[in-house]
């Protein structure tokens, strides 16, 4: 598929901090990664700890919590994971099928895309 960036905002759920990033779009990840400590700065707190698996099956305990996500347009709710401090952002597939966006691989940018109601 080929890496590339998409400019998000995050911001905590009473939207009084937010900030403009370059995410990396990463549809191998479940949920969207961001640093801990930028998450702590912007006032999202985390409401469990779970169980990922790395690439390479080794198992770590990352915290989660909610943070509102905006791109191009559309704005959600959305389940982040507190990642290190030294990590990229990423973008992951959770968050991109809550705002309605799908990968276009050749043209390694993300489209709108139609759910059926049911």
């Amino acid at each position: 598929m080929g890496i590339f960036s998409q400019r998000i905002t995050v911001s905590d759920l009473t939207d009084q901090n937010s900030v403009e990033i370059d995410a990396v779009v990463d549809t191998g990840s479940f949920y969207s990664v961001l640093p801990k400590y930028m998450l702590q700065q912007l006032g999202v707190d985390p409401i469990d700890r779970i169980t990922f698996r790395l690439v390479n099956d080794e198992p770590i305990e990352m915290d989660i919590g909610y943070a509102w996500i905006t791109l191009d347009g559309r704005r959600r709710i959305t389940t982040v994971a507190f990642g290190s401090d030294t990590e990229p952002f990423l973008l992951g597939a959770f968050t991109l099928e809550g705002l309605e966006m799908a990968v276009d691989p050749q043209g390694k940018r993300l489209v709108h895309i139609d759910y059926l109601p049911a």
